[in-house]
């Protein structure tokens, strides 16, 4: 007891020092999964963390604490938890940092290089992102880490896109597509966000073909006006009803175009003319699409005017050429006028630049010909909150054929080589990892079209989303362990952010029902984002992330923890707030000095109920309502409630009215040996209660005082007990109870008396069966 005793006796508060003696014995701790387990299998699809920057913004890192404490707490539940951890080490963001550091360009680098320098600046960053996540106890299977740039994971992509090419969900067309010219390739609907930028509403005339009449159209892409292939107006609109099915010349590349009559036009935006282009933005795709119009690309992949736009034009950026043919139109007397307006503009959501509509040759996964089945399973899930559903349900709605070619260098290779004869698709066989742009085909292959021999290989890669939307099947085994597969699939939980409910949640409920006609998972868990102290989203982009590390550094690694937990709802935005990192600190003070009191009264035996006095009945009834209300937290996967039911039993009712009304009697002061034992033993009973409720949120305090207190198996292998039955009539009782002692508080503090001195007050009928701790908790005198 001594030796117990002497962390107390060195350390009188919770601080970041203690919890990294702690961390040792935490970390240490064996998380392997066992699929032959006789408990109840509890399996998470975690989110595999982008390993594409540094600092890992502690928004993030908050979302991985919760997502820890879910796990622990179902261990703690006594299920037998798949909790695996993996990187997502794909896509644009790595190219862009191996870039930066490597002061290089991707396309003026031999793609064995550049690949090669992306994988060291990965394994870089991956240490710093594992180092933070053991930093903060994170509980997974680090002895089995899955890295999406792994062969055997790459294996998998291609292996997924093979099985649904011979399904026949895989297309190829050359179709309008979302270019980022930034980065260089094909972008999804899901991967572009919409801003409002200052643009310049354009002004300016058409001439009528055989006449002196004109017609005003307005426009904020005028360096498309090489590409305008028709004009529309409203059939409701007076002031065109004249000039429907002319013909009008467009100036400076004086091309005749038709006025046509259509609803999209509408009379109140500019001047009620538009015209039609091949790209401005996806009504323009759809406008000519619907009239079958011609279309002229003026813009290359580049980003930059191809002849198509004439000699003036040709070489310029997208924002050269407005400004240059404005200054043409404005030269030769065509403007009007020219509006300041706020315009919807679309952007890539990593390079943050507007995008073009390009038509390209890509391969696109079907999507349309099942969205109603996609509906069906969106509306089968169980999402938490259930608010968020709606977000992928309206997304659904509108979704369309899912492009999956990418023009970039890492990333998974798309498993396809071409006859050199008739261009025909050569795929080879699943169970191998491919990579086409350096590598001959499989031995023997063959065209099935002309029965060529020779071919060449695709020198694409997948968008990154379809490695991380298999992500359930990789950690099931779905290819490489069926009995593994067939008992942990379905998985039991999805776990991530809102904002990747578009992308990750929807193309993995895409790809695994495609592929195994369920969905991945029964549950999904959505958290709300991390946002700075201005109320703005953290994010690498934007700058604003806070470095966790420095926060763990100053508060420590539970206070962290329990901030994260005890700060939103599950769904709900949490905003990052220095003092509330300071209350959850000074709450694992308070916890900490309240175990330093209980440790200096020692243990007590199991003693019979009718040994406890009414006071300890009454705060073992609270311990077990507790109890009822965190394991119900707990199981719904809400650490929410736990950390603030725990935190406002402590502060508020445990430390202030129990340990002081039973302190006296727990050092046998004028109370017998049996009430003394009483006290004690519950002092304990509620202490180790509490440390069991509270330690899936915060690892490293309880592993600690569960060491000195109470025993030297980890409190991370314990379960956490069923609540007892308890009587609500004692509750209703304490709570008067403490009243009575708010009631004695406040008239000792009007009184300017101590709360050690005298004090004269009449003790409450009901409240009769707790006098004797009363009158010596209080010092009351008759």
């Amino acid at each position: 007891m001594a030796e117990d005793s002497k962390i107390f006796e060195e350390n009188k508060n919770w601080d970041r020092r203690l919890e990294k003696e702690a961390e040792k014995k935490v970390n240490s701790l064996k998380w392997t999964f066992s699929p032959s387990s006789e408990k109840k299998i509890f399996s998470i699809d975690t989110p595999p963390p982008y390993t594409s920057g540094r600092p890992w913004h502690l928004g993030a890192a908050a979302q991985y604490s919760k997502i820890d404490a879910i796990a622990r707490s179902q261990r703690m539940l006594g299920k037998e938890v798949l909790f695996p951890v993996g990187m997502d080490r794909n896509g644009i963001p790595v190219e862009r940092y191996a870039e930066k550091k490597y002061d290089i360009k991707m396309r003026d680098t031999p793609r064995d290089k550049f690949i090669d320098l992306c994988r060291e600046s990965l394994d870089e960053l991956e240490k710093e992102m594992f180092e933070i996540l053991r930093s903060f106890a994170y509980s997974a299977d680090f002895e089995n880490v899955y890295r999406t740039d792994s062969v055997e994971y790459r294996t998998l992509t291609q292996s997924t896109f093979i099985e649904m090419w011979k399904k026949g969900k895989i297309i190829r067309g050359t179709r309008p597509s979302n270019y980022c010219i930034d980065c260089g390739t094909t972008i999804a609907d899901a991967e572009i966000e919409y801003k409002e930028m200052d643009t310049n509403l354009v002004y300016f005339y058409f001439n009528i073909k055989g006449s002196d009449k004109k017609i005003l159209v307005a426009s904020t892409r005028p360096e498309l006006l090489g590409a305008c292939s028709a004009i529309l107006v409203n059939p409701e609109d007076e002031r065109f009803r004249d000039l429907i099915n002319k013909t009008a010349i467009t100036p400076i590349y004086n091309k005749e175009v038709k006025i046509i009559a259509h609803s999209y036009a509408k009379a109140e935006f500019g001047s009620g003319a538009v015209m039609i282009c091949s790209y401005g933005d996806y009504n323009d795709v759809m406008i000519i699409k619907e009239l079958k119009l011609p279309e002229n690309i003026i813009i290359d992949t580049n980003g930059r005017m191809n002849e198509n736009a004439g000699e003036k034009l040709k070489g310029l950026k997208v924002k050269e050429a407005r400004k240059e043919i404005i200054s043409m139109l404005q030269e030769a007397g065509y403007v009007e006028k020219i509006e300041n307006i706020q315009h919807r503009t679309p952007m890539c959501e990593r390079s943050k630049t507007p995008i073009e509509i390009i038509p390209l040759d890509e391969y696109y996964l079907k999507v349309t010909d099942i969205k109603d089945k996609l509906e069906e399973l969106a509306n089968e899930l169980t999402m938490i909150p259930e608010q968020h559903k709606q977000i992928l349900i309206n997304w659904l709605k509108v979704s369309t054929d899912w492009p999956i070619s990418r023009r970039r260098y890492y990333g998974t290779e798309i498993p396809l080589w071409y006859c050199t004869k008739c261009n025909e698709p050569y795929i080879p066989e699943e169970g191998r990892y491919y990579q086409p742009w350096k590598e001959k085909p499989p031995q023997n292959a063959v065209c099935t079209k002309c029965g060529g021999r020779e071919f060449i290989g695709d020198d694409r890669t997948f968008d990154t989303w379809m490695d991380s939307s298999v992500s359930a099947l990789y950690v099931t085994k779905y290819l490489s362990d069926k009995d593994f597969y067939e008992k942990t699939y379905p998985l039991s939980l999805r776990t991530q952010g809102i904002d990747i409910i578009r992308t990750w949640l929807n193309y993995s409920i895409l790809r695994c029902y495609l592929l195994t006609d369920k969905l991945p998972w029964e549950k999904a868990w959505i958290d709300g984002m991390g946002l700075d102290e201005h109320g703005e989203k953290m994010s690498k982009s934007k700058g604003n992330g806070i470095d966790p590390t420095i926060v763990i550094d100053k508060y420590g690694a539970d206070a962290f923890r329990f901030w994260a937990a005890s700060e939103a709802l599950p769904g709900s935005n949490f905003l990052f707030s220095e003092s509330r990192m300071q209350g959850s600190a000074k709450f694992l003070t308070k916890l900490w000095n309240v175990a330093r009191l209980i440790n200096q009264f020692g243990k007590s035996e199991d003693i019979n109920e009718a040994e406890l006095n009414e006071s300890d009945k009454w705060i073992i009834a609270y311990t077990e309502k507790l109890t009822e209300e965190c394991r119900k937290g707990y199981e719904g996967l809400n650490p929410f409630i736990p950390a603030n039911k725990i935190r406002e039993f402590v502060w508020n009712v445990f430390a202030p009215h129990y340990i002081e009304l039973v302190k006296a009697r727990a050092y046998g002061e004028n109370f017998s040996e049996n009430e003394k034992k009483a006290a004690i033993y519950t002092l304990n009973y509620v202490l180790n209660r509490i440390l069991l409720l509270i330690a899936p949120v915060t690892p490293f305090i309880t592993q600690t005082l569960w060491d000195v207190l109470y025993g030297k198996e980890s409190i991370h292998y314990q379960r956490i007990p069923e609540s007892k039955k308890y009587d609500d009539a004692i509750l209703l009782l304490g709570d008067k109870l403490m009243e009575f002692n708010s009631k004695i508080w406040n008239s000792k503090k009007e009184k300017k008396l101590s709360l050690r001195d005298e004090i004269k007050i009449e003790i409450p009928q009901d409240l009769k069966p707790f006098e004797k701790d009363l009158k010596s908790m209080h010092n009351i005198i008759n």
